[in-house]
């Protein structure tokens, strides 16, 4: 079998800016909640998925803020997205999915600990993370636990890792700490850009094994008296940038394997829900309801 884990909160961002605008009965724009619920069922109808598990960030921050001032948090949401952020939620558990809402983690985290913990069953032949993000690359393994961009209709292996960012996927967090991720709020090192990163972290694997000497670099790369430079007074940032950029694969997940299979949406629930959202439709797209 095969274990969907899927980035509900990308979702929710995708179809707020790609689905048209809706509002329910009392005022509430709920157009990207009715839109997650789509996709939702296209993930069953039109790829095949069985078993699902799907990752929501409840709130923005999480353990990191506390780590980092500078950290991604909230402020820039749009408040007509923000306020769906329960709604996709309870979108999702009605529909009959397993729901994850992150607080003190975040959604990465969640699915990190989803993809480790269901890929090691041996019922389980590949695990497919719903997300492109980058910071999700870091969880590949070969073609037993890829990364699945929905809307290209893309697969990430482990190779297909290594092309895009030019490193193996062991070393992404490194190669974040570097670079640097201005979406979550991680400013990199000075001097150190996408190519210089790859080149050498693919000959040490990791950046606590750069050598504070550029004679000492086995690898070439331009301006590597400046790049060395910038890394020895940068020594402590990194460490914590690479530490931001780590997903945590300790997550308190509770469900079991068997848990995860979609047996159906939950009739009063997603009936409910639906009216009071001002969607007639939806329910007419669900081909198997729950019985319990």
């Amino acid at each position: 079998m095969q274990v969907h884990v899927v980035d509900g909160t990308y979702e929710l961002f995708r179809a707020y800016y790609g689905a048209p605008e809706r509002t329910a009965p009392d005022g509430r724009e709920v157009g990207a909640t009715i839109a997650l619920g789509r996709t939702l069922l296209g993930l069953l109808a039109n790829e095949g998925a069985t078993h699902v598990g799907v990752a929501f960030d409840h709130v923005v921050e999480s353990f990191r803020n506390e780590l980092f001032d500078g950290y991604k948090t909230g402020e820039e949401i749009d408040p007509d997205l923000f306020v769906q952020f329960e709604l996709a939620e309870q979108m999702a558990a009605a529909l009959g999915f397993v729901v994850w809402p992150m607080v003190e983690f975040e959604a990465d985290d969640g699915l990190a600990t989803a993809a480790e913990l269901y890929g090691k069953d041996e019922r389980v032949e590949r695990v497919l993370i719903c997300s492109p993000d980058k910071d999700l690359a870091q969880c590949v393994e070969a073609k037993r636990i890829v990364l699945v961009d929905r809307r290209r209709r893309l697969v990430i292996d482990d190779a297909g890792v290594k092309e895009k960012y030019g490193v193996s996927p062991a070393s992404i967090p490194d190669w974040l700490a570097l670079v640097g991720d201005a979406s979550d709020g991680i400013p990199g090192v000075p001097r150190w850009g996408a190519r210089s990163s790859a080149v050498a972290l693919s000959a040490c694997g990791h950046v606590e094994a750069i050598p504070d000497d550029p004679q000492d670099w086995s690898f070439k790369v331009r301006g590597a008296a400046g790049l060395a430079e910038s890394l020895r007074a940068h020594r402590e940032e990194v460490r914590l940038y690479k530490t931001l950029a780590t997903l945590r694969r300790d997550v308190p997940l509770e469900q079991r394997l068997e848990d995860l299979e979609w047996r159906g949406a939950r009739l009063d629930d997603l009936k409910q829900f639906c009216r009071d959202l001002g969607d007639d439709d939806l329910t007419s797209r669900v081909t198997h309801w729950r019985e319990d």
